[in-house]
This record gives structure tokens, C-alpha cells and sequence, in this order.
């Protein structure tokens, strides 16, 4: 935007009249101070205050607006005068209306008989007719009078986020004072971009505060999102053509001397949907800008193979990759099947977490106390947590970084890791289906590839949705199951039992499991063991000499255990629809039908749904869409980690129409300025 410092929109909100320390105070808790952030301050509503209505069409919880004479008022007061109601009675012609407001006595020095009134609120009575807490108005003659009615009332009235001690409408007229002295300034914040179809920033200000209809403030909006949208868009491809300007090709076509062999000892076929990605990645690879792809595919859809691959092409071509994951159970498991996979092809594989640091710190250390200049090492993989991106890891040929489960981690970190070589290529994954509007916003300057398919040989997973009551019976079931060879995770929300609170925790639940699956071994795993006994507990379970698995939502990525069929999330309530999918995603992993079981209290409404949803379908992009529609991108995304910034008034679940508009124009725009 253009710079604020030279706009009559940042003159402070205390230049104005009215606003002193105390109310420029109130204000700042709001956000608000200065005179752009007071116009983009966003009604939560609007009232319809064109109409008058008779007493005769009064309804009980409805809100209406009246006008008449105050005939008679007071104070009455009780207990034993703690307590007061302030009243004043209008006469409208056809009858009384009765006005009041509680334990607010001074309000008797305010009003007079025979003042015209125009008063608006919510009918709290019939009988008499009344309305507690009024909106009002004294009629009076001359300018001033009409323009205080203008702002209030016979007119569609904003409704605005207050803060403690800030009326209504005090607020409102500063919002009118403040349009009338400088609305005139608002410019576009890029003229250089033509918006069609939709009205002037200025127009579309005016309209947010004072719409002439109520279709004003919608058409408003959506003006003032686009403006978001395209805002967000400069910076995601601006942020992408400086790289394609600025960076070097790093080819990486690969040979096929290390693919080849690789696919041969899987032991099963790529599907057409994994080979169809290589087959993007592959053109990334070996195109003149690196590499910025998301892949994303629903759980158990065989994205680390194909991560495995493109590894491969980079290793092929001399290349060192390194491969971040977020939790150190999944980096554990990452380097596992990763050393089995490339070990017999001749590729060192290192793992480096908060707690294990790789052989390769030692040997590199060994070779330069020892002076030694050897010719360059053999291309290596490392596997790791967060510790990738502190100082102590160094790769000098970082030809590719990829990130697993991307959502859990922020933008910087994706950064740190990156400039850990020079413009390497990037992948990053995610098992969270992404929808539309949020792929086009949040990873806006990533090429997104999708496996729709799922491999074959996996099993079928059968999810139902159960009361507490139902616990006996599914005790029962999931000791069935463990008898005849299965293992079974059991997973509730908490570490450890807080004050007041109706969730269960693995550590009070851990010792009651145990004799409900006796004489079957329950082992116990959460985010605040030690890395050792987490590797152990994991090792165990992968075994088979333990059968249930008591556990965080720790596992909710990457844990592989093909012979666990049955998972129970307790207080299932208290997860998001895109967490409850994660964690189903653990079973049904071998080719044996796997059952998902639901139990929670679903008191509200909104639980009833996300519950129906996980039943009903096992379609991560349908739950990530619904998830989207019913809970707003923020909690899908982690505001915080993603890095997005917060929209005032664009709406992702409804504006991906805004969203390709913007986009498309940023996209022109940008190609004419080249």
C-alpha cells in the first residue's frame, strides 16, 4: 500500500473532537488509533430503523422503533436503595409506551416531561408495552437536531464492536464526524489496479457505516476483502518471482541409477496417481527456477514414497537432501523406512533430533581435526525435527528440503530451513486436505499436486460414534479385537487431569486401562516423556508385545503400525473434524477391515455435526471442506504457525469467487509490469 505515514488516514484518532486521553484509551483497546483504523472498523451489525411502528404492532422480542411525548418520569428505588429503575412514560397518540432503565438514576436529569423522543429497542412487554434499555433521540428543530436524527435514526444504523465504557453512540458519531472531515482522503491502495463491478474504496467505506440498504454493507465488504485478497496476492507472488529471478537452476534430473533399483525392491507398484506427481516434480526438478511444490494427499495415500523419489532424483544428481519433520516419533519413523529403503542403494541416512544428534556430527568433526581434505562425500539424506534448522546443521549441497506435515510449522521456519543451501528445491506435505480458497491464499506460492488415489491393499475403516454410557460394550469389543491378534490405540485429549475439568488424561486413565484390558500389555505415550521412552514405548507397539497403546494426540501424524485395527477417542467432542481425521488415519493401514470409535458428549449442535461427518464419510477433502465451512480457516490453519495474516473482511468459506478475482488481477498486473 502506499506509505501511511504521507496519508490524512494516519493522523491520530486524539486530532479529533470528543477524543481525550480517556476516550482515545478506550479506543486503543479496540485497535483503533488512528483515522484508517476507525474507518476500516467493521459493524458487527446492522439495524433497520426506517420504519415507525404503532403500539398495535408490537411484538415481544422484537426490536421496534416509537416516537411520542415523555408525559411522566422518575426514579423509583429499592433495596433499601441499592437498587433503582430509572422510567419515563411516552405518550405516542395511540397509546403509552413505558421506557426503563435499570440502576441508572441519573438519567432522571437527562430527560424532561414534553420532550419529543424517538426511542428504539427490543419490546420486553405487552402488557404495559415497554422496552427496557432504549435507543433515543429528543426531536428537536434546527440543523443540529437533524443531524443527530440522521445518524441514529430513520435510517439503517451500524452496530459496532465496543469495548468497556464506550457507547454505542458516541462511537457512531465519531464514525460520521470522521467521514464527513476526511472520507474524501481515502484513496485506492493500488490505483494502478482497476477493480470492476465493485464500488470505490471510498464509496465502499461510507457504505460499510451508512448503507442506504441493507445490500450496501454486503457489496461493501466484499470491496474491502478483494482489497485483502489482493494485498495478500502482491506478496505471494511478488515473493515468488523474485525468487524466479533471483535464483539459480539446480538441475536434477537425476540418472534413474538409484530410482530404478528403488522402485524394483518396494515390493509393490506406484499407483497412476503417485507416478502422475512424479511426473510434476520431475519437470520442477529439472526446470530453470526451483522447486515450490505442496503435495498433499489424504492419509495413507503414499506420499512418503513418492517423497522418497524425489529424494532420489536429488541424490542422483550429487545433491544432499534434508527431510523435516514435526514430531520426533515421525522423524524416528521417517529414518527407518528410509534407511531400509536406501542403505542397500549405497545412501547414508542420518537422523538428527532435540535429542539424538547423527554420527555425522561426529564424523565431520573427526575429519576436521584431522586436517583432511578428502574428495567431496557422497550425497547424504538427513532426517530430523526442528534441530534442522538450528546453527549446528550445516549442508554444504542442500539440493532439496522437504518438509512433512508443513501445517506444523510456520513460514520462518520453512525460511530457516531453505536458507540452509542456496535456493534449494522445496516439497512440503501435508495429509490435511487443503481446500480450494485456502490453497490459493495460504500456499498461494507453492504449485499444489494432489494423490487422490489411495494405494491398493489397504484395509477399510469403519468409524461409528458412541455416548459414555456405550463404554461397557466397547471395552468389550476392542478386547475381542486384541484377542484375536490386533492391536488397538485408545486416545484421549489431556496429559494430565486439570482443575474442574470433565476431560480425561492419559496419566489418571493410564492404571484403569490396564485392568480393563488384562491380561493384555497397555503401554503409554504423550508429548512429555523423554525421547528414549518414546522410542521404546513405539518399539514395543510396533512388535506387538504391547497390544493398546494409551496415547496424546502425539501420534496424530505419521505413526505406522499395520496391525493396529482399532483406535478409541474418548471426549471425542472436544477435537477438530481435521485432528479426528489425522488420528483415524492411524489404522486401516494393513488390508484388515479397522474400526474408529467415536465417544463423546454432543451437546451442542456444532459436535452433533462434526461427529455425523466423520461417520458418514472417510473423504478428507469433503471433512476439510466442511471443517472450513463450519470453524473459519483460522483454527484449520493455525493463524500463528501459518503466517497468515488475518482477514478483517474477507471470509474463506464464502469468498473464493474474491479470492481468484484477486489473484487473476495481481497476476495481470504483475505481467504488464514486467
Amino acid at each position: 500500500m502506499s506509505d501511511a505515514s504521507e496519508s490524512p488516514l494516519a493522523i491520530a484518532l486524539t486530532a479529533l473532537p470528543g477524543v481525550g486521553p480517556g476516550r482515545a484509551a478506550q479506543l486503543e483497546r479496540l485497535g483503533l488509533r488512528v483515522i484508517g483504523d476507525l474507518f476500516l472498523h467493521r459493524p458487527r451489525r446492522y439495524e433497520d430503523r426506517q420504519r415507525l411502528a404503532s403500539l398495535a404492532d408490537l411484538e415481544k422480542g422484537a426490536p421496534a422503533q416509537v416516537t411520542g411525548e415523555i408525559v411522566a418520569h422518575g426514579v423509583k428505588r429499592f433495596a433499601r436503595g441499592r437498587k433503582s429503575v430509572y422510567e419515563f412514560i411516552l405518550d405516542t397518540g395511540a397509546g403509552r409506551l413505558h421506557c426503563r432503565w435499570w440502576n441508572a438514576p441519573y438519567l432522571e436529569d437527562k430527560f424532561h416531561t414534553g420532550d419529543q423522543m424517538a426511542v428504539y429497542g427490543k419490546v420486553t412487554s405487552l402488557r404495559p408495552p415497554t422496552i427496557d434499555h432504549p435507543d433515543t433521540e429528543t426531536i428537536t428543530s434546527g440543523e443540529e437536531g437533524k443531524d443527530e436524527a440522521s445518524i441514529h435514526l430513520n435510517r439503517i444504523v451500524p452496530i459496532y464492536p465496543l469495548t468497556e465504557g464506550l457507547p454505542q453512540r458516541w462511537l457512531r458519531v465519531l464514525v460520521w464526524q470522521a467521514l464527513n472531515r476526511l472520507g474524501d482522503k481515502v484513496g485506492e491502495p493500488h490505483p494502478e489496479i482497476a477493480i470492476p463491478d465493485l464500488p470505490s474504496r471510498e464509496n465502499a467505506i461510507r457504505m460499510l457505516h451508512f448503507p442506504e440498504v441493507m445490500e450496501d454493507a454486503d457489496i461493501a465488504r466484499q470491496r474491502l476483502a478483494l482489497d485483502e485478497f489482493i494485498e495478500l496476492q502482491l506478496n505471494i507472488q511478488g515473493r515468488r518471482r523474485k525468487l524466479e529471478s533471483k535464483a539459480r537452476p539446480i538441475p536434477c534430473s537425476g540418472d534413474n541409477r538409484l530410482i530404478k533399483p528403488f522402485m524394483a525392491n518396494l515390493g509393490f507398484q506406484l499407483t497412476d496417481a503417485q507416478n502422475a506427481v512424479l511426473r510434476e516434480i520431475r519437470g520442477d526438478m529439472i526446470a530453470d527456477t526451483p522447486m515450490r511444490r505442496l503435495l498433499q494427499g489424504d492419509v495413507g495415500s503414499g506420499k512418503t514414497v513418492v517423497a522418497a523419489a524425489t529424494a532420489l532424483m536429488a541424490l542422483e544428481s550429487g545433491y544432499d537432501v534434508a527431510l523435516m519433520a514435526p514430531t520426533e516419533i515421525l522423524a524416528e519413523q521417517h529414518f527407518t523406512n528410509f534407511k531400509c529403503w536406501f542403505e542397500p542403494l549405497g545412501i547414508a541416512v542420518h537422523l538428527r533430533t532435540g535429542a539424538r544428534k547423527t554420527d555425522a556430527d561426529k564424523e565431520q568433526n573427526a575429519l576436521e581435526l584431522e586436517g583432511q581434505n578428502a574428495a567431496p562425500e557422497t550425497p547424504c539424506l538427513t532426517l530430523g525435527t526442528h534441530a534442522l534448522i538450528e546453527d549446528g546443521f550445516v549442508a554444504e549441497r542442500l539440493g532439496l528440503a522437504i518438509i512433512d506435515e508443513q501445517h506444523k510449522f510456520g513460514v520462518g521456519q520453512r525460511e530457516k530451513l531453505l536458507r540452509k543451501g542456496d535456493y534449494p528445491h522445496l516439497l512440503v506435505m501435508t495429509a490435511t486436505p487443503i481446500p480450494r480458497t485456502l490453497g490459493l491464499t495460504l500456499y498461494g506460492d507453492l504449485d499444489i499436486s494432489t494423490i487422490e488415489q489411495a494405494p491398493l491393499g489397504r484395509g477399510s475403516v469403519r468409524t461409528f460414534a458412541r455416548t459414555p454410557d456405550r463404554l461397557p460394550k466397547v471395552w468389550q469389543f476392542i478386547r475381542d479385537k486384541i484377542a484375536e491378534g490386533r492391536q488397538a490405540y485408545i486416545v484421549y485429549p489431556r496429559v494430565e487431569e486439570t482443575d474442574n475439568s470433565s476431560l480425561k488424561a492419559v496419566t489418571r486413565e493410564f492404571k484403569r486401562i490396564q485392568k480393563e484390558l488384562a491380561p493384555h500389555q497397555v503401554g503409554l505415550l504423550h508429548g512429555r516423556l523423554k525421547s528414549e521412552a518414546k522410542e521404546a514405548v513405539m518399539s514395543d507397539f510396533r512388535e506387538n508385545r504391547i497390544q493398546a497403546l494409551l496415547a496424546t494426540t502425539v501420534i496424530e501424524v505419521g505413526v505406522d503400525v499395520p496391525n493396529a485395527t482399532i483406535m478409541l477417542i474418548e471426549n471425542a467432542e472436544q477435537f477438530g473434524l481435521a485432528q479426528l481425521h489425522q488420528l483415524r488415519g492411524r489404522i486401516g493401514r494393513g488390508g484388515d477391515e479397522a474400526f474408529c470409535i467415536l465417544v463423546g458428549e454432543t451437546r451442542t449442535e456444532e459436535a452433533k455435526q462434526r461427529l455425523k461427518v466423520m461417520v458418514e464419510t472417510n473423504d478428507g477433502f469433503r471433512i476439510a471442506e466442511f471443517d472450513l465451512a463450519q470453524r473459519g480457516p483460522g483454527e484449520l490453519t493455525g493463524r500463528d504457525q501459518s503466517g497468515e495474516a488475518p482477514f478483517r473482511f474477507g471470509d474463506l468459506r464464502t469468498d473464493a469467487r474474491l479470492v481468484v478475482q484477486a489473484r487473476q488481477l495481481v497476476k495481470e498486473h504483475l505481467n504488464q509490469s514486467e
